[in-house]
């Protein structure tokens, strides 16, 4: 009688690989939080509160930084390309990570056409003879075909276009420096004397640092990709702890600085503060200032845009293999590449681009009110899971390899910062909406896994 034949072991699902570099994950969290609304928005903040933005700006940094570094800390001992996903749902249940991970991809997708028509309005404007639809969509194939090409070409993209903002960012401080010590032969220095004038330092007091704080607050996101990108970097346990060390503070002495030049030289009752990077260079008579700031904001965007599509492909992905979004979209062809991941994620800004191009100013000023807000829930259920998780993990005596200091306080800080600025968003009458929006959405996406959760246990 022939022997049983030994059954076939089961397939494990596609795998990424690890071909991230440390110095790429770095770069990719540092040129995450240098954007456009850094270098196009930031003026909206000195309007709204004078020179106290810097308050705004302190208290956002602040917040980002215990962000990260909770997450760095789940991340170094978790890596997963689901990363706030799955630790949402190792916390707090698998509708909660479900729900965080839908969200934050549905935020991402929208972002994506948004930053495709909007580098492509900014090129525009130097060369007046581009067409905008045949631009965005160009950056739209090129930016899928790069991450189609797998991570390692990814993230040398990206890294180099973290480089270009970071020097754009430390050139813009040092032309600042330069004028306010009165080094440049052809411009005038004001002194700090913008800093006291035209109302004092706070001219519209604890009203308009809180109004601030809430423009503010979004420049700052998309840093929670860097716990996603871990899963892909060599060595995630300490190249993750490195980058949350290094990016936190470079955060800060690049958003303070530029901002602090800003202040110093740029009335905050000025109209050039439309473009404030291009006004203090203006004043520094810096030939083509305008043109080069163009420029720089729409490498902003397009390292944005390739960020995103990198963070939404990897997050489907994840829900996928978790069995929270279709199957398909769980596989990774032979080079590790989640390729229908990708596509199923350039999709939306494909469409969005086109409808958005059909009919301008309509469609995604409605998309991105609705999901304008979905990152700070991201980050308060993020945070709600690494209190979960870090008191479970010192119950049981597991040594992390990363831990965030003086927890739970600052844990706690970051929730509390949070809850004022939910708060501030439900008190504003044009910021109602926004929150209103993002409440109805994540109900909506909580709703809809918990239902197919029952249904694909009742199918057995």
């Amino acid at each position: 009688m022939p022997a049983n034949p030994t059954p076939a072991a089961p397939a494990s699902p596609p795998r990424l690989g690890h071909a991230l570099k440390p110095r790429q994950l770095i770069m990719m969290g540092l040129g995450s939080a240098i954007g456009a609304g850094l270098f196009l928005g930031s003026g909206v903040g000195v309007q709204l509160a004078g020179p106290a933005v810097l308050l705004s700006y302190l208290v956002a940094g602040a917040l980002v930084i215990i962000v990260m570094n909770a997450l760095g800390e789940m991340a170094a001992n978790k890596p997963t390309s689901g990363a706030f996903s799955v630790y949402a749902a190792d916390a707090l249940g698998p509708t909660a990570g479900a729900t965080v991970g839908w969200l934050w991809w549905v935020q991402l997708v929208i972002v994506i056409a948004a930053e495709a028509v909007g580098a492509a309005g900014l090129l525009a404007t130097v060369w007046t003879g581009l067409s905008v639809p045949m631009a965005a969509l160009a950056f739209m194939l090129f930016f899928t075909a790069i991450n189609l090409l797998g991570v390692k070409n990814f993230g040398e993209f990206e890294f180099w276009f973290a480089i270009l903002k970071v020097a754009a960012i430390l050139g813009f401080i040092a032309i600042g420096a330069a004028l306010l010590l009165g080094w440049l032969p052809d411009a005038t220095s004001p002194g700090l004397s913008n800093f006291t004038g035209n109302g004092g330092f706070a001219p519209t007091g604890l009203a308009g640092v809180g109004a601030a704080l809430l423009v503010v607050i979004f420049a700052f996101g998309g840093t929670e990709i860097v716990a996603v990108a871990a899963a892909e970097t060599e060595d995630p346990e300490r190249s993750i702890a490195r980058a949350i060390r290094t990016v936190a503070w470079r955060i800060l002495v690049f958003y303070i600085g530029s901002l602090s030049v800003i202040i110093a030289v740029v009335p905050w009752t000025s109209e050039a503060l439309k473009s404030p990077f291009a006004a203090v260079l203006e004043a520094a008579n810096i030939p083509g200032a305008g043109t080069a700031i163009t420029l720089v904001a729409v490498i902003a965007l397009l390292s944005a845009l390739n960020a995103n599509l990198y963070g939404a492909s990897r997050m489907i992905f994840s829900l996928a293999q978790r069995r929270e979004a279709p199957a398909v979209l769980g596989w990774a062809d032979r080079r590790q590449v989640p390729v229908l991941a990708v596509l199923a994620s350039v999709l939306f800004g494909f469409a969005a681009t086109v409808m958005e191009l059909v009919f301008p100013d309509r469609v995604l000023p409605v998309l991105l009110n609705i999901v304008g807000s979905t990152c700070l829930l991201v980050w308060t259920l993020s945070l709600l899971s690494q209190l979960v998780l870090r008191r479970r993990a010192d119950r049981a005596g597991v040594a992390l390899p990363f831990r965030m200091a003086a927890f739970p306080w600052l844990t706690a800080l970051a929730l509390a910062i949070l809850a004022l600025i939910f708060a501030l968003l439900l008190y504003g009458d044009q910021t109602r909406l926004q929150f209103l929006s993002m409440v109805v959405l994540t109900l909506f996406i909580a709703g809809c896994s918990a239902a197919a959760r029952r249904l694909r246990s009742q199918a057995g």
